[in-house]
């Protein structure tokens, strides 16, 4: 494969458009230059970090290294799934509803593809394992968190006519429905735009890296197809489980609004 290396003075040069962005930014007052400048130096830093890493685990390959790894970015995406949302709820709730709804299907649907799909032997091959587990669980934490902050953004704002509807005599989860099945809705739309897209609107990432690689386009396409799935199935999963327990928890078990429960 005929694979052309990027020196640093490539990267240097690309990074210049970051900057002409984040000074018209601040020339407009937009208010996002600091964090854009942050955002890229975050993205320079983390990506090194990771390539140093992942290097270590493919010379490496154990079952307990590749864990660990998991968990971190387990727990990393569950707290970018916090931070994101303008109505949150409080404690551990925060934290850990899209950190159990990342677990259950991410990991879940990683570990099929692997052991059903691919079934390359060991199945936890770190080149395979975690370019799956980290498109899943970045996917999946994007529509969990669109999910969730829908979901508590609009119990929120329409908190009268959910306790209007509670006085009459309905249950929690019949006052919550149409709020519960809008947040759902919102958290699939990412995805289902993704693959209604692919192929004729845009190359997906992977797709293209391998083809940079040097990859046959054949080949790439077969493994994107399969990505999209994966990540539609993660998705979906994920954000009904967040958002039918983020619905649950904003009612006590005598069926009672608690929205002191966000902060």
């Amino acid at each position: 494969m005929n694979i052309i290396p990027l020196t640093p003075l490539d990267l240097f040069l690309a990074s210049i458009l970051v900057i002409a962005l984040a000074a018209l930014s601040w020339a407009l007052r937009l208010g996002v230059g600091r964090q854009l400048m942050i955002a890229a130096l975050r993205t320079t830093v983390q990506l090194l970090l990771v390539g140093l890493v992942l290097k270590s685990l493919f010379a490496n390959a154990h079952l307990a290294w590749l864990g660990l790894a998991s968990l971190v970015m387990l727990l990393m995406a569950g707290r970018e799934v916090m931070v994101r949302q303008k109505r949150r709820f409080r404690g551990w709730w925060g934290f850990g509803l899209g950190t159990l709804s990342m677990f259950v299907s991410s990991f879940s649907v990683t570990i099929l593809a692997l052991t059903v799909v691919i079934n390359n032997q060991p199945w936890y091959l770190p080149q395979y394992a975690i370019p799956l587990l980290g498109m899943l669980l970045g996917n999946t934490m994007n529509g969990i968190s669109l999910g969730l902050d829908q979901l508590t953004r609009n119990a929120w704002e329409q908190r009268d006519v959910i306790e209007q509807r509670l006085l009459l005599g309905g249950s929690w989860s019949e006052v919550i429905a149409d709020i519960r099945r809008e947040a759902m809705r919102v958290g699939l739309v990412p995805i289902i735009n993704a693959m209604a897209a692919a192929g004729i609107v845009s190359l997906p990432g992977m797709m293209t890296g391998q083809i940079l690689a040097g990859t046959p386009p054949v080949v790439a396409v077969n493994y994107q197809i399969l990505i999209m799935f994966l990540i539609a199935a993660g998705t979906g999963f994920g954000t009904l489980v967040s958002v039918s327990l983020g619905a649950r928890r904003l009612f006590d078990k005598r069926h009672r609004l608690c929205l002191e429960r966000l902060s």
